[in-house]
């Protein structure tokens, strides 16, 4: 039995939904969403501010679907009326970033800079050479873009020099002059 596919989902102020054939589209403030999904295996039912997922059968792919489509809604709902943003933060002596119009480059340690640009429907933005800001109305597009902003220079182990998520925890090693 899927739990998360069996909650029903809430549609705040704002948001309009509208289930297609075998599609579902959600529009917002921030941006439209479509959730594609198959109708033969899954039913969408919008009534009364929210959303409604269930199954046509008992089958593991479909039961696999059931969680997955509601999920995905979930996400498009959110994000068209409030986003979602992914904070970064460069650690590291003469590490830095700066926008390039749309296109954010960053300078880390390597002999050629690196320019990324962002997903369709992502906005990147430096509030300082030193933290960047992801935000969008897509979660994949989101986190996609940030994924590649961090893949440039991963935090290393050692002095914990690189581009790293806000909060996130770095494991230290010690040197090996540490243990003599």
């Amino acid at each position: 039995m899927s739990r998360i596919g069996n909650k029903i989902i809430p549609i705040t102020e704002g948001v309009t939904v509208t289930v297609n054939a075998s599609n579902v589209e959600v529009k917002g403030k921030n941006g439209t969403s479509v959730v594609s999904y198959n109708p033969s295996l899954i039913k969408v039912e919008v009534a009364d501010g929210h959303v409604k997922v269930s199954r046509l059968n008992e089958e593991k792919h479909t039961k696999q679907l059931h969680g997955t489509t509601r999920a995905l809604l979930h996400n498009a709902i959110v994000g068209s009326n409030e986003g979602f943003t992914k904070e970064l933060e460069i650690v590291g002596i003469g590490y830095r970033a700066e926008m390039k119009g749309e296109n954010l480059v960053l300078y880390v340690g390597h002999a050629n800079s690196h320019t990324i640009v962002p997903l369709p429907g992502v906005k990147i933005s430096c509030k300082d050479a030193n933290h960047i800001t992801v935000t969008g109305n897509d979660k994949q597009a989101v986190g996609q873009t940030a994924a590649l902003i961090r893949n440039t220079r991963r935090p290393e182990p050692y002095k914990g020099k690189g581009i790293k998520y806000k909060g996130e925890v770095i494991l230290r090693k010690e040197g090996k002059r540490a243990g003599k």
